[in-house]
């Protein structure tokens, strides 16, 4: 790893940790671009650097935001996942994924996101007993769909973000260009 891609991963976990803070939240429905740079920094550099930036963004969050608690890890857990797939998928497509492969990732990205912040809802509300099956699945079909809009709304701009950040990066596109 060179010096210039782990500065982009530092400045990608702390645009990750700045736009949880700033999401807006209503209760169990929040809108946020929380997953989109974990997603930029997956696409262009691959699972370890997603890894990365979604753990290390996220944890920066978690802590500022609720500090430490034992189930900090399990909200990290979807972001780590997300950046973990997402790197592997443009890995393996050689990184020059078409806007269709694009979009499909990003909706399993983010409703993966979802479910596994769902399953760290409900251990958290099992373990701080404040529990009811209304809490957990009430909002979920809501919360399933943002997802889905969120997913959409980056692929619109995700060619964009990942074009202009190999240019400033120096780094070729899929296919040949610099």
């Amino acid at each position: 790893m060179n010096t210039k891609r782990l500065a982009m991963d530092a400045v990608l976990a702390s645009m990750c940790a700045v736009l949880g803070g700033v999401a807006l939240d209503f209760g169990r429905l929040k809108i946020t671009f929380e997953s989109l740079p974990l997603l930029v920094g997956a696409l262009l550099f691959g699972p370890l650097d997603g890894l990365l930036i979604g753990g290390v963004g996220t944890f920066l969050y978690q802590i500022l935001r609720y500090g430490p608690s034992v189930t900090t890890f399990l909200w990290m857990l979807p972001y780590l996942a997300c950046g973990l797939l997402a790197g592997w998928y443009a890995g393996k497509k050689g990184f020059a994924l078409s806007r269709r492969q694009t979009a499909g990732l990003l909706v399993i990205c983010q409703l993966l996101i979802t479910l596994l912040n769902t399953f760290a809802l409900y251990v958290d509300s099992r373990l701080f007993d404040y529990y009811t099956p209304a809490f957990i699945l009430g909002p979920l079909v809501p919360r399933l769909l943002l997802a889905v809009a969120e997913a959409a709304a980056f692929a619109s701009i995700m060619p964009a973000l990942l074009k202009a950040a190999r240019r400033a990066l120096r780094q070729r596109e899929p296919g040949g260009a610099l």
